[in-house]
């Protein structure tokens, strides 16, 4: 759950002291390299929280392997070799 600004110049939430919005629960994912949110309803978060939590899991079991893999190339003394002409 979080609280936050809108892009709205003349909401409350800019004025100071800010009157923000939220709590919200919100998802947040790249799509299309573009950050984007979907504001979840309690009993949404409820039905999905297994599944989400398993999709981030997922993102850093890749991001894991990711690291482990460049690692391995690294360590590779044949990557510095040039191939014969």
């Amino acid at each position: 759950m979080r609280t936050y600004r809108c892009g709205k110049d003349n909401c409350a939430c800019h004025d100071d002291p800010p009157r923000l919005h939220g709590p919200s629960i919100q998802w947040t994912r790249k799509v299309d390299a573009k950050t984007v949110n979907r504001v979840l309803s309690e009993e949404q978060w409820s039905d999905y929280e297994a599944w989400l939590e398993n999709a981030r899991r997922l993102r850093a079991l890749v991001t894991e392997l990711e690291r482990l893999s460049l690692k391995i190339f690294e360590e590779d003394g044949r990557w510095t070799r040039r191939s014969p002409s």
